[in-house]
């Protein structure tokens, strides 16, 4: 965007995905209001540009940046509500929200569900907040914070079912490493954000339970088959790839990857942590913990069958052995 025509920001929430959005957009020379709740953090910010909790190696520019603990100062002249906490805390962090949402653009980069709602972040915004679909925003695919961070080129989906708001978002996000493509299937990509974290888990029990490469690579591929099939029966849209970037690019990412929470997880549920302490070992949240329950109630009242997903929920929220519920897995894969 040129100088006369910048969009004023707003960033709602303080962890590493929602650092590496500021860094993005600071790069950029865009100016953010960012709401930091954390009285240490957000003194960090204003004094040495640095998050000392998430991406501490992180530096931002902190000329551009206006960090606040009230989300009605921060919200209250944006012409753009970035959404970055974790799906967990989403309600809590907009709980003291009395500024209007609706005529802002509203972009999620929650990729999870909201837990005990089972609506997406999308549905929530549009029912509670009034804010129009157009006003809607999803940015998705393959995108560790940490190597958006470190500005390694990265290539992101931003969906909008309006054009001119898609066009908006990307002119403020993009850059050389952090690179961009338009679609207009919000509600398929935001699913597909949601189900990967869920295969992530899968993947990382398999991990934790020492099977090889050669059984993660068609455990991948059923994971693809069964998203695909989920995506088709209950976002239908013409013309999806589910080969694209933000569909199988970001499930493979999250899969592979050693920087995926959600892998770790179920690698550690893997090694026969139950999950109470699994939980408590992680540092960061795993979406796919929450994401589990909705998707196993989306497929059981649509009648899709998804054993893979149904796996992780059994090992999850019904005392599933992990050694056994993947065995049982096995045998029905192809």
């Amino acid at each position: 965007m040129t100088p006369e025509n910048r969009a004023k920001c707003a960033v709602l929430g303080y962890g590493s995905w929602a650092t590496a959005i500021v860094k993005t957009l600071t790069t950029n020379r865009q100016h953010v209001d960012w709401l930091v709740l954390n009285d240490d953090i957000r003194e960090s910010l204003i004094q040495r540009g640095r998050n000392p909790t998430y991406l501490p190696w992180c530096d931002i520019d902190n000329e551009y940046i206006t960090p606040s603990a009230d989300i009605n100062e921060v919200v209250r002249s944006a012409d753009v509500v970035f959404l970055a906490m974790p799906s967990a805390f989403f309600t809590k962090f907009l709980e003291p929200l009395t500024e209007p949402l609706k005529g802002k653009i509203v972009v999620s980069a929650v990729k999870g569900i909201i837990p005990g709602d089972y609506l997406t972040i999308v549905e929530h915004v549009h029912r509670y907040y009034d804010v129009d679909m157009k006003d809607i925003c999803v940015v998705t695919g393959p995108s560790h914070a940490e190597e958006v961070g470190q500005c390694r080129l990265s290539y992101l989906t931003v969906a909008s079912a309006d054009n001119t708001t898609a066009t908006t978002v990307e002119g403020l996000l993009a850059n050389d490493f952090f690179r961009c493509s338009l679609s207009h299937d919000v509600l398929g990509v935001e699913a597909a954000a949601i189900m990967k974290n869920v295969y992530a888990l899968a993947v990382g029990i398999a991990v934790g339970l020492h099977y090889g490469d050669n059984f993660l690579a068609v455990l991948i591929a059923g994971c693809a088959n069964e998203m695909n099939r989920f995506l088709g029966e209950s976002v239908p849209i013409e013309g999806r790839n589910i080969n694209a970037a933000a569909y199988m690019g970001d499930l493979l990412v999250t899969c592979y990857s050693p920087l995926s929470r959600n892998r770790r997880l179920g690698t550690l549920l893997g090694k026969g942590c139950s999950v109470k302490s699994a939980l408590n070992e992680m540092t960061m949240v795993a979406e796919g913990y929450y994401a589990a329950e909705c998707i196993r109630r989306s497929s059981m009242r649509r009648n899709i069958e998804m054993p893979i997903a149904d796996m992780v929920w059994e090992v999850l929220y019904n005392n599933a052995s992990a050694r056994d519920a993947m065995l049982a897995l096995t045998k029905i894969l192809k």
